[in-house]
């Protein structure tokens, strides 16, 4: 029977679809139901919080490795740099 290979996999694949097909129905009615905008604000929020704690160890890190760095030189005798200070009256807008 040559056809009953085929009928087995149209099967199989009509039956996969339709699983799809109500997978795909309830999520969209579960996401429609969801509250979007509040999911979005604490998306934003975790996101913020991250940023400013990543910043927080980078200057953290910074601000340690210039005290090594400081160390270092004065152990070696050399005079460690003062801090790069811009001036502020040579700003042009």
């Amino acid at each position: 029977m040559p056809g009953h290979g085929f009928f087995t996999k149209a099967a199989t694949t009509l039956l996969t679809g339709l699983v799809g097909a109500t997978a795909y129905e309830v999520l969209r009615k579960a996401v429609a139901k969801a509250p979007l905008h509040g999911t979005a604000v604490t998306a934003a929020e975790w996101g913020l919080r991250g940023t400013r704690r990543a910043e927080e160890a980078a200057e953290s890190a910074r601000l340690k490795l210039a005290d090594i760095m400081a160390e270092a030189r004065e152990r070696i005798g050399e005079e460690a740099p003062t801090p790069a200070l811009t001036d502020i009256e040579d700003h042009e807008h």
